[in-house]
C-alpha cells in the first residue's frame, strides 16, 4: 500500500494534469467560437452561390441544343466502378472518440463499396486521417512518361497510374485544417474535377462530422460528384450524437460560456433571395460558360464548408473531452486525498496508542 508521502506526490501530479485540462478546454472554446463564426459566415455565399445555379437551371436547358451534349462534365452520371472517398478528421488528439468515429464510418462505407466489387480512391485530410492510413493503404503508384514529337521538337509529358490495390490513397492533405484556405481548397478540388473529367472516378463521397452547434452534430457521408440536384445535398448515411453526448457536450459549453444554441440565420437567409424570385434573369454569357466556370466553384465551396464545420466539430470534442478529464481528475483528487487523510489517521492512532501503551507499562 502507498504511503502519505507517496499519495501526496500523485495529488500534486494529478493536480498539475488538471490545470493543463483546464486550460486546453479553455482554448479549444475560444477556438471554437472563432472556427463556428467563420463557418457561419460561409454559408450565405455558398447558398447564393447555389441560388445562382438554380436559377440557371430553371431558365436553361441542361443540354446544349446543338450537339445534346450536357453542359458540364460534372452533371454526367456513370456507373460507379472507382469511387473517390474524401476523408476528414482532426489534426490533433485529446478529442476523445472524434477520429476514431470518422475512421469507423469512412470504413463501414469502404467495406459496403468493396461488396459491391469497387475500387476505391482514398484522399484523407488532416494529420489523423493521414497517420490513420499511413499503415493500413498503399499508395497510389503513379509514373511519368515523356513522349517526343517532330524530330524532338516537340515533347509531351503524361502521367500514368498503376493500380494495385483495389483500395489505394491518391492524396493526403495533412496541413489543409491548421488553416482553411479557399485557394488551398481550390487546388485539391481542380485535381479532383480533372479526374473526374477524365472516367478515372466516377463518384465522389465526403465522410465529415457536419456541425450545427455544440449539441447539434452529426457524422455524415456526403455524396459530392456527380451533382444530381443543385442547391440540395445528398447524404448516403449520417450518425447522430447519442443522449449522453449531448448532455456531456451541453456541460461543457455550460462551463465555458459557449451557446450551445444554433446561430441567429435570419440575417443570411435575407442576404441570398437571389435566384429564388420566378423573374426572368438576363445572362450576358452562354448557359455552357456559366456552368463552366460555376460548377468547380460549387463543388469548391461544398468541401469548403465541409472543412469549416469539421473544424469546429473538432474544437467541440476537444473541448468536451478535456472538460470530462477535468472533472475526473477533480474525482481523483478527492479520492486520494480522502485515502491519504484516512492513512494519517490511522499512523496517529497507532502512534498515540504505542505512547499510552508505553505510559501504562511504567
Amino acid at each position: 500500500m502507498a504511503n502519505v508521502l507517496d499519495l501526496r506526490r500523485r495529488i500534486r501530479s494529478v493536480k498539475n494534469t488538471r490545470q493543463i485540462t483546464k486550460a486546453m478546454k479553455m482554448v479549444s472554446a475560444a477556438k471554437l467560437r472563432r472556427a463556428q463564426d467563420r463557418a457561419m459566415r460561409a454559408r450565405p455565399y455558398a447558398r447564393m452561390l447555389a441560388n445562382v445555379l438554380v436559377s440557371l437551371v430553371r431558365r436553361t436547358d441542361l443540354y446544349n441544343e446543338q450537339t445534346g451534349e450536357v453542359l458540364h462534365p460534372l452533371l454526367i452520371e456513370r456507373p460507379e466502378k472507382n469511387v473517390l472517398v474524401i476523408v476528414i478528421a482532426g489534426d490533433k488528439g485529446f478529442a476523445g472518440a472524434f477520429n476514431s468515429n470518422i475512421g469507423k464510418a469512412a470504413q463501414r462505407f469502404i467495406d459496403q463499396r468493396r461488396l459491391l466489387g469497387q475500387t476505391i480512391d482514398l484522399e484523407p485530410v488532416g494529420k489523423k486521417a493521414v497517420a490513420m492510413y499511413k499503415k493500413m493503404v498503399a499508395a497510389a503508384n503513379y509514373e511519368k512518361t515523356e513522349q517526343h514529337y517532330d524530330n524532338d521538337l516537340a515533347t509531351h509529358f503524361d502521367t500514368v497510374r498503376h493500380r494495385a490495390q483495389p483500395i489505394e490513397v491518391v492524396a493526403e492533405h495533412a496541413g489543409l485544417l491548421l488553416r482553411v484556405d479557399y485557394s488551398d481548397v481550390q487546388q485539391m478540388v481542380s485535381s479532383i474535377i480533372a479526374r473526374y473529367e477524365r472516367a478515372e472516378i466516377d463518384s465522389v463521397y465526403i465522410v465529415y462530422n457536419e456541425f450545427k452547434s455544440v449539441i447539434s452534430q452529426r457524422l455524415v457521408v456526403e455524396k459530392l460528384l456527380p451533382v444530381r440536384k443543385l442547391g440540395t445535398r445528398e447524404i448516403t448515411a449520417a450518425e447522430e450524437m447519442t443522449e449522453e453526448q449531448r448532455e456531456a457536450a451541453a456541460l461543457a459549453a455550460q462551463s465555458s460560456g459557449v451557446s450551445v444554441f444554433e446561430p441567429d440565420e435570419e440575417v443570411a437567409e435575407a442576404e441570398v433571395k437571389f435566384g429564388t424570385a420566378e423573374v426572368d434573369y438576363i445572362y450576358d454569357q452562354s448557359p455552357d460558360q456559366l456552368f463552366r466556370h460555376l460548377m468547380p466553384q460549387y463543388v469548391t465551396t461544398q468541401i469548403f464548408h465541409a472543412l469549416l464545420e469539421s473544424a469546429a466539430a473538432e474544437h467541440a470534442a476537444r473541448m468536451t473531452a478535456t472538460d470530462a478529464a477535468t472533472k475526473n481528475a477533480g474525482d481523483l483528487i478527492d479520492s486520494l486525498s480522502l485515502t491519504m487523510n484516512r492513512l494519517r489517521q490511522a499512523a496517529i492512532t497507532k502512534e498515540i496508542i504505542e505512547i499510552v501503551s508505553g505510559a501504562a507499562a511504567l
